[in-house]
């Protein structure tokens, strides 16, 4: 756990990344990772179009543009967790997310959890479970969920 929180963790603590904006770029890249690491042969592969890199498709999909895969939104709250708690939370944790509104080209995106509970076993092991989301910046929640980490006694 970062050593800046971890004497003071506390019940209805909150942590926030910086402001963000999800661009166009970012969207492509995620899209373009999954057919490239299946292929797994040093070149970069493009997959047909969906509605998180072709404007048309997503439009002819009832969509006004390209919205960002849920999966980034997910990447942003454990990279949260992981600023928050180190590097070995994503081997110590449980997360899951729902997304709830898209996430459309240049959309100003939040990060956020909130501590809703700490228990401490006996054997010293710590649970820390909190709420975690996405919101744009009038505070819409785009991405919702939990998160259960388990921190090893000290």
């Amino acid at each position: 756990m970062n050593a800046k929180h971890a004497m003071t963790l506390s019940e209805g603590m909150e942590f926030r990344l910086p402001l963000r904006h999800m661009t166009r770029e970012r969207m492509r890249r995620y899209v373009d990772a999954q057919p490239t690491v299946a292929m797994d042969d040093g070149r970069i592969h493009t997959q047909e179009p969906t509605i998180h890199d072709d404007d048309d498709y997503a439009i002819s999909q009832g969509l006004p543009g390209i919205i960002a895969d849920g999966m980034v939104s997910t990447n942003w709250i454990l990279g949260l967790l992981v600023d928050v708690f180190g590097p070995g939370v994503a081997g110590r944790c449980k997360l899951r997310t729902k997304y709830i509104a898209p996430v459309y080209e240049d959309h100003p995106i939040l990060t956020c959890a909130r501590v809703t509970g700490i228990v401490l076993a006996p054997d010293g092991q710590r649970t820390v479970n909190l709420d975690v989301w996405c919101e744009d910046a009038g505070s819409a929640k785009l991405t919702v969920g939990e998160a259960t980490i388990y921190q090893p006694a000290a």
